[in-house]
Protein backbone atom coordinates (compact mmCIF):
# COMPACT_ATOMS: atom_id res chain seq x y z
CA UNK A 1 0.00 0.00 0.00
CA UNK A 2 1.45 3.34 -0.98
CA UNK A 3 0.86 6.45 1.04
CA UNK A 4 -0.25 9.63 -0.69
CA UNK A 5 2.72 11.92 -0.99
CA UNK A 6 2.76 15.64 -0.32
CA UNK A 7 5.29 18.03 -1.75
CA UNK A 8 8.78 17.29 -0.29
CA UNK A 9 8.86 20.35 1.98
CA UNK A 10 5.18 20.22 2.93
CA UNK A 11 4.00 19.25 6.38
CA UNK A 12 2.60 15.69 6.57
CA UNK A 13 -1.19 15.46 6.80
CA UNK A 14 -1.24 12.55 9.26
CA UNK A 15 0.94 10.35 11.43
CA UNK A 16 1.06 7.59 8.82
CA UNK A 17 2.48 9.95 6.22
CA UNK A 18 5.03 11.31 8.71
CA UNK A 19 6.17 7.77 9.57
CA UNK A 20 6.35 6.89 5.89
CA UNK A 21 8.63 9.89 5.27
CA UNK A 22 11.15 8.96 7.99
CA UNK A 23 10.92 5.18 7.61
CA UNK A 24 13.95 5.04 5.32
CA UNK A 25 16.07 6.74 7.99
CA UNK A 26 15.43 4.06 10.63
CA UNK A 27 19.14 3.16 10.66
CA UNK A 28 20.11 6.68 11.75
CA UNK A 29 17.76 6.45 14.72
CA UNK A 30 19.17 3.06 15.69
CA UNK A 31 22.76 4.32 15.28
CA UNK A 32 22.06 7.39 17.43
CA UNK A 33 20.40 5.17 20.05
CA UNK A 34 23.36 2.78 20.06
CA UNK A 35 25.77 5.69 20.49
CA UNK A 36 23.82 7.11 23.44
CA UNK A 37 23.29 3.68 25.06
CA UNK A 38 26.96 2.71 24.69
CA UNK A 39 28.05 6.06 26.14
CA UNK A 40 25.66 5.58 29.07
CA UNK A 41 26.85 2.02 29.70
CA UNK A 42 30.49 3.11 29.45
CA UNK A 43 29.92 5.84 32.03
CA UNK A 44 28.28 3.38 34.43
CA UNK A 45 31.00 0.75 33.98
CA UNK A 46 33.79 3.29 34.30
CA UNK A 47 32.38 4.63 37.58
CA UNK A 48 32.47 1.16 39.10
CA UNK A 49 36.10 0.62 38.05
CA UNK A 50 37.66 4.02 38.72
CA UNK A 51 35.46 6.55 40.48
CA UNK A 52 38.03 9.37 40.19
CA UNK A 53 38.12 12.74 38.48
CA UNK A 54 38.66 10.89 35.19
CA UNK A 55 34.99 9.87 35.29
CA UNK A 56 34.00 13.54 35.02
CA UNK A 57 36.12 13.84 31.87
CA UNK A 58 34.46 10.77 30.42
CA UNK A 59 31.04 12.18 31.26
CA UNK A 60 32.00 15.48 29.60
CA UNK A 61 33.23 13.73 26.45
CA UNK A 62 30.03 11.63 26.32
CA UNK A 63 27.96 14.80 26.62
CA UNK A 64 29.92 16.51 23.83
CA UNK A 65 29.67 13.49 21.50
CA UNK A 66 25.95 13.11 22.23
CA UNK A 67 25.43 16.84 21.67
CA UNK A 68 27.20 16.60 18.31
CA UNK A 69 24.99 13.67 17.31
CA UNK A 70 21.87 15.62 18.32
CA UNK A 71 22.99 18.56 16.17
CA UNK A 72 23.55 16.13 13.30
CA UNK A 73 20.00 14.81 13.68
CA UNK A 74 18.74 18.39 13.82
CA UNK A 75 20.42 19.29 10.56
CA UNK A 76 18.48 16.46 8.89
CA UNK A 77 15.10 17.63 10.25
CA UNK A 78 12.56 18.84 7.70
CA UNK A 79 11.30 21.94 9.49
CA UNK A 80 13.05 24.92 11.03
CA UNK A 81 11.31 24.39 14.40
CA UNK A 82 12.53 20.82 14.73
CA UNK A 83 15.98 21.73 13.48
CA UNK A 84 16.26 24.53 16.03
CA UNK A 85 15.05 22.29 18.87
CA UNK A 86 17.61 19.53 18.12
CA UNK A 87 20.42 22.05 17.66
CA UNK A 88 19.63 23.87 20.92
CA UNK A 89 19.53 20.60 22.87
CA UNK A 90 22.78 19.50 21.22
CA UNK A 91 24.47 22.81 22.00
CA UNK A 92 23.35 22.61 25.64
CA UNK A 93 24.92 19.16 25.92
CA UNK A 94 28.14 20.45 24.33
CA UNK A 95 28.31 23.54 26.57
CA UNK A 96 27.67 21.47 29.71
CA UNK A 97 30.32 18.97 28.61
CA UNK A 98 32.85 21.73 27.88
CA UNK A 99 32.18 23.30 31.29
CA UNK A 100 32.72 19.92 32.95
CA UNK A 101 36.04 19.55 31.10
CA UNK A 102 37.17 23.02 32.15
CA UNK A 103 36.02 22.81 35.80
CA UNK A 104 35.45 19.13 36.61
CA UNK A 105 35.27 19.38 40.40
CA UNK A 106 33.07 22.47 40.37
CA UNK A 107 30.81 20.95 37.72
CA UNK A 108 30.43 17.68 39.61
CA UNK A 109 29.69 19.42 42.91
CA UNK A 110 27.26 21.92 41.40
CA UNK A 111 25.33 19.37 39.36
CA UNK A 112 25.10 16.99 42.31
CA UNK A 113 23.78 19.65 44.68
CA UNK A 114 21.24 20.76 42.06
CA UNK A 115 20.06 17.16 41.61
CA UNK A 116 19.73 16.67 45.37
CA UNK A 117 17.74 19.86 45.87
CA UNK A 118 15.53 19.12 42.85
CA UNK A 119 14.73 15.61 44.09
CA UNK A 120 13.91 16.95 47.55
CA UNK A 121 11.61 19.71 46.26
CA UNK A 122 9.86 17.45 43.73
CA UNK A 123 9.38 14.78 46.42
CA UNK A 124 7.77 17.26 48.83
CA UNK A 125 5.56 18.61 46.00
CA UNK A 126 4.39 15.09 45.13
CA UNK A 127 3.51 14.35 48.76
CA UNK A 128 1.55 17.60 49.09
CA UNK A 129 -0.26 16.95 45.79
CA UNK A 130 -1.12 13.39 46.83
CA UNK A 131 -2.52 14.51 50.18
CA UNK A 132 -4.89 16.82 48.31
CA UNK A 133 -6.24 14.05 46.08
CA UNK A 134 -9.75 12.82 46.76
CA UNK A 135 -9.26 9.62 44.80
CA UNK A 136 -6.68 7.95 42.58
CA UNK A 137 -3.28 6.36 43.25
CA UNK A 138 -2.69 8.44 46.40
CA UNK A 139 -0.46 5.86 48.11
CA UNK A 140 1.78 5.42 45.05
CA UNK A 141 2.22 9.17 44.63
CA UNK A 142 3.08 9.53 48.34
CA UNK A 143 5.57 6.64 47.99
CA UNK A 144 7.11 8.31 44.93
CA UNK A 145 7.39 11.56 46.87
CA UNK A 146 9.00 9.83 49.85
CA UNK A 147 11.56 8.15 47.57
CA UNK A 148 12.39 11.56 46.05
CA UNK A 149 12.76 13.15 49.49
CA UNK A 150 14.92 10.24 50.68
CA UNK A 151 17.20 10.30 47.62
CA UNK A 152 17.47 14.10 47.64
CA UNK A 153 18.22 14.09 51.37
CA UNK A 154 20.90 11.39 50.97
CA UNK A 155 22.59 13.29 48.14
CA UNK A 156 22.57 16.59 50.05
CA UNK A 157 23.73 14.93 53.30
CA UNK A 158 26.74 13.33 51.61
CA UNK A 159 27.54 16.33 49.41
CA UNK A 160 30.17 17.14 48.13
CA UNK A 161 31.72 13.68 48.63
CA UNK A 162 29.02 12.04 46.50
CA UNK A 163 29.48 14.47 43.61
CA UNK A 164 31.30 12.27 41.12
CA UNK A 165 29.28 9.14 41.79
CA UNK A 166 25.82 10.73 41.68
CA UNK A 167 26.45 12.81 38.58
CA UNK A 168 27.95 9.95 36.62
CA UNK A 169 25.34 7.43 37.69
CA UNK A 170 22.40 9.67 36.78
CA UNK A 171 23.89 10.70 33.42
CA UNK A 172 24.88 7.13 32.60
CA UNK A 173 21.39 5.80 33.35
CA UNK A 174 19.78 8.68 31.44
CA UNK A 175 21.94 8.19 28.33
CA UNK A 176 21.52 4.40 28.43
CA UNK A 177 17.71 4.49 28.52
CA UNK A 178 17.57 7.44 26.11
CA UNK A 179 19.59 5.35 23.69
CA UNK A 180 17.36 2.30 24.16
CA UNK A 181 14.34 4.47 23.39
CA UNK A 182 15.83 5.63 20.07
CA UNK A 183 16.87 2.07 19.17
CA UNK A 184 13.31 0.87 19.79
CA UNK A 185 11.93 3.77 17.74
CA UNK A 186 14.27 3.01 14.82
CA UNK A 187 13.45 -0.70 14.88
CA UNK A 188 9.76 0.11 15.00
CA UNK A 189 10.21 2.34 11.94
CA UNK A 190 11.99 -0.47 10.12
CA UNK A 191 9.10 -2.87 10.70
CA UNK A 192 6.36 -0.29 9.97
Amino acid sequence: MTMPQSAPGARPHNLGEAIHRIRGKWGWFVAFGLLAAVMGAAILLYLVVEGTIASVFMIAIAMIVTGGAEIGLGLNARSWGRTAMWIVVGLLYIVAGAFALAQPMLAAAGYTLLIGVALLVVGVARIIAALRLDHGPKALIILSGLVGVLLGGMIIASWPASSLFVLGTFLGIDLFFYGLTWIAFGMRLKSA
